[in-house]
């Protein structure tokens, strides 16, 4: 007691000589706001890792009742409300508190107007497949092209035989999968009244996924979306293990070629042009005089009329500059004058059919065997396979692939000729 009675002086130098060092004394701590700092920070971090009991509500009791609080485990907004005496919950799928009261105001606003008339609103009709269908087949089925408008009916009108008309569309199964496939493989749907191969089926299936997938995404008047999601999506297609791709030979080419000199002009054009550029009948049959430049010897070909969807330009060859020389005084045009015109409408490109009509007369000329799928399309693959020693960017550039895994897959074969030419170049190298 007697110590703390002394001055400051005198207690700091007894402090002193009690030191064994006998220095001076230790100035006075000042860790009084960092102690404090550390503390706020430590408090912060509780409160940012300990559960928010925020909650808001909206409306009246019994009447349009809405809650908003935030999900313990993923701190999303919530939104609960009762309907005919069950409580419903759904998430906003946000954080952002301010957002979340302002739509419980809405929501609470939206029953009391629902109430307020003292009438009950009809409920909307549940979305079958049939209403699915036919509004696919009014807003996207015409943007197709001809062809394609023709199969999406056919495909609709198959999968309404086989689920219903008034099926559910959200209640599809893996059931319903595999009953329409059976169906298809055991004829009893579709057009032909046939079997049909899993190729057909695939695309079948495909083309049911991309309707789903576009209810997924488009939405009604009400700014609903017609499916919350793909009940199908993850099934396995049926695949073909062994398609059928026939690839012209040279010697079956040649001998269309001979047989084109007794037929119109224009199939001998054709036959050419898809066997030098390797591209599409399609494609050929749209040509017009404003897509060939005859001095610079290129092609280019319409994204509107390519599957892929992209315009690209492509040289040629001089036995197509002959044929093209020969197109021109048969039918001297320019602009888009079409480089092969109907017969009865000079305006216009000929048709898929009478190409088609065209390539049974030249195989019959020519004395070929009949053989499925030889077609205008094997000129294609005759190309790919031709050129199978050149760089695969090169390939695709020339003949409008977009990516060389199709050309591999599907166009491309080595036949027995250059694979025995392959081991004698790796005998010759080895030999070396």
């Amino acid at each position: 007691m007697a110590s703390s009675r002394l001055p400051p002086e005198r207690r700091s130098a007894r402090r002193a000589v009690s030191r064994p060092s006998g220095g001076d004394a230790a100035p006075a701590r000042r860790f009084k706001r960092a102690d404090r700092a550390v503390h706020h920070e430590r408090n912060r971090m509780m409160a940012r890792t300990k559960r928010s009991r925020r909650s808001y509500s909206a409306g009246e009791w019994g009447r349009n009742r809405v809650r908003v609080f935030p999900d313990p485990k993923t701190g999303r907004y919530q939104i609960e409300w009762r309907e005919n005496g069950r409580r419903l919950t759904r998430s906003l799928k946000h954080r952002d508190w301010s957002r979340a009261k302002r739509q419980a105001d809405e929501v609470a606003a939206g029953f009391a107007v629902h109430e307020s008339n003292g009438q009950t609103e009809p409920e909307p009709e549940p979305l079958t497949l049939g209403t699915l269908l036919d509004i696919y087949g009014d807003e996207v089925t015409p943007t197709k092209s001809e062809r394609s408008r023709r199969y999406d009916r056919v495909a609709m009108n198959m999968f309404v035989k086989v689920f219903g008309r008034h099926r559910k569309p959200a209640t599809l199964s893996q059931r319903d999968w595999d009953r329409f496939i059976r169906a298809r493989r055991a004829g009893k749907v579709g057009p032909s009244g046939s079997p049909v191969s899993d190729r057909t089926i695939e695309k079948d299936l495909r083309f049911l996924l991309a309707v789903l997938n576009w209810a997924t995404k488009s939405r009604d008047e009400e700014g609903k979306l017609l499916l919350d999601s793909n009940p199908l999506r993850g099934l396995r297609v049926p695949k073909e293990k062994n398609p059928t791709r026939v690839v012209l030979s040279q010697a079956e080419y040649e001998a269309l070629l001979q047989a084109s000199l007794a037929m119109d002009w224009r199939f001998r054009v054709a036959l050419v042009v898809a066997h030098e550029t390797g591209h599409r009948i399609g494609a050929v049959r749209q040509l017009r005089w404003s897509d060939i430049d005859m001095e610079r010897g290129t092609i280019r070909w319409r994204g509107e009329h390519e599957k892929t969807g992209y315009e690209h330009r492509t040289p040629v060859t001089a036995a197509v500059l002959t044929v093209l020389e020969e197109a021109r005084r048969r039918n001297p045009g320019i602009g888009d004058t079409p480089l092969l015109p109907a017969p009865k409408n000079l305006s216009a490109c000929i048709g898929r059919s009478l190409a088609r009509d065209w390539w049974d007369k030249a195989e019959a000329l020519a004395g070929l065997p009949p053989k499925r799928l030889r077609g205008w399309h094997s000129l294609r693959r005759k190309f790919a396979s031709d050129l199978m020693n050149q760089p695969l960017k090169v390939l695709c550039e020339l003949g409008g692939w977009k990516t060389a895994e199709t050309v591999l897959q599907c166009y491309q074969r080595a036949d027995e000729d250059r694979l025995r030419q392959a081991l004698e170049e790796r005998q010759r190298a080895i030999s070396r």
